[in-house]
């Protein structure tokens, strides 16, 4: 490690407390509905007019402590400016996160998830309609679908595939028992509901958004002397998921379904937030912008949970950040050293450049192999609406 950054004892516990925090602010689990089976039922029986009351899980024993917790840390004086203001910035993080989830299902939800998220702005609104106005409602015959059993050992056989790269990669596919949850990354470890199902076209696509970017990159941060990178620096949600959505386009199945969701989720968010009921939100996914029932449905949930949550515009937002990246020249590997925002990248170079921060240690194949590095040169040339592929017939 070059001499020109210093990294005090106090700078290393501070860090080591912050990425322990983060663990226990398992926000995105908080905030996932724990009776989407019967909410569906219920909304489906009324002619999609009356969604029934979202549940979640219950709160862990010790949540309400770890605020105070969080705010005795010592975060000045660190010895690193550099190091000092990525610590300012996710203690702050941590502390919305506290508060969203404590604010689930009340009156000032909306605000903390602006407040975490970002707004739908006009011009994040403008793109998802060119999207769902210019990329086409595919008549596709699809692949026949597999169910969640199948799903999980193909996702096992890919984290083994990286076990085998650098036995440190341990993370697991874990079964969950609530019913409708789908797919979802927690902690580097891929979670697929019993129920799930998915075209069988779909299913390498998904593992490399999940496993591909959310679990490498978490084991590359991991790594890094900050450990934060490994729970995730600021609002790094946005990237994630561009590169995530970026990971599926280079797999070669992108349906322009998929990119349309995409697009409807920004609009839904933007719904939500102009506090429009789950009647008209559904209406508009199915009736207007031409979402089957149960993504209607699914697209519906995802931006009302919580009270009115607007995570889901980041897909679109991160994917049209991430472009304009490669456009303009960046380097995808530098993407892979942890999770992190890109309003943060000139600070991490320099701590690259100083030999503080690693080079990632693993590499999605579809990034580096020879059909990843075509595809990805062809990226570099796309906006966001040409992010699609032809249509797989089964």
């Amino acid at each position: 490690m070059s001499g020109s950054v210093t990294f005090t004892d106090e700078a290393r516990e501070t860090d080591r407390a912050l990425t322990e925090i983060d663990h226990l602010v398992d926000w995105l689990a908080l905030l996932t509905p724990t009776n989407l089976d019967t909410v569906e039922a219920g909304f489906r029986e009324s002619g999609w007019r009356t969604m029934p009351e979202l549940a979640y899980p219950d709160l862990p024993d010790g949540f309400d402590g770890l605020r105070d917790r969080l705010l005795a840390l010592k975060v000045r004086g660190l010895g690193n400016t550099d190091i000092e203001a990525l610590v300012l910035e996710k203690q702050r993080e941590l502390d919305r996160q506290i508060q969203l989830v404590r604010l689930r299902g009340r009156s000032g939800f909306t605000m903390a998830a602006i407040d975490m998220f970002g707004n739908v702005d006009a011009s994040l609104l403008e793109a998802a309609e060119k999207v769902l106005a210019s990329v086409p409602v595919e008549d596709r015959v699809e692949a026949p679908p597999v169910d969640a059993k199948h799903f999980m050992a193909a996702a096992r056989e890919e984290m083994e595939r990286y076990r085998q790269r650098d036995e440190r990669f341990d993370f697991a596919v874990v079964e969950e028992k609530t019913p409708g949850t789908h797919l979802f990354t927690s902690a580097g470890n891929l979670h697929v509901a019993f129920d799930y199902e998915c075209p069988e076209t779909r299913v390498y696509p998904l593992v490399q958004h999940e496993i591909g970017v959310h679990s490498v990159t978490r084991f590359n941060g991991s790594l890094q002397p900050l450990t934060m990178l490994e729970g995730g620096l600021a609002d790094y949600d946005d990237l994630q998921e561009g590169l995530a959505v970026l990971a599926e386009y280079l797999c070669g199945d992108m349906p322009p379904s998929r990119l349309r969701v995409l697009a409807a989720r920004v609009v839904a968010a933007r719904m939500a937030i102009d506090g429009c009921s789950a009647a008209d939100i559904f209406a508009a996914m199915h009736e207007e912008h031409s979402l089957d029932e149960d993504i209607a449905f699914d697209t519906t949930v995802r931006a009302l949970r919580g009270g009115g949550m607007t995570k889901d515009a980041l897909y679109l937002d991160g994917l049209i950040d991430v472009l304009a990246y490669l456009r303009a020249g960046g380097d995808i590997e530098f993407l892979f050293i942890g999770k992190f925002a890109f309003k943060q990248r000139a600070v991490l170079h320099h701590l690259l450049d100083a030999g503080f921060l690693k080079p990632p240690a693993l590499m999605p194949e579809i990034f580096t192999g020879e059909d990843g590095r075509q595809r990805l040169a062809d990226v570099r040339r796309l906006h966001v609406e040409q992010l699609y592929t032809e249509s797989i017939t089964a």
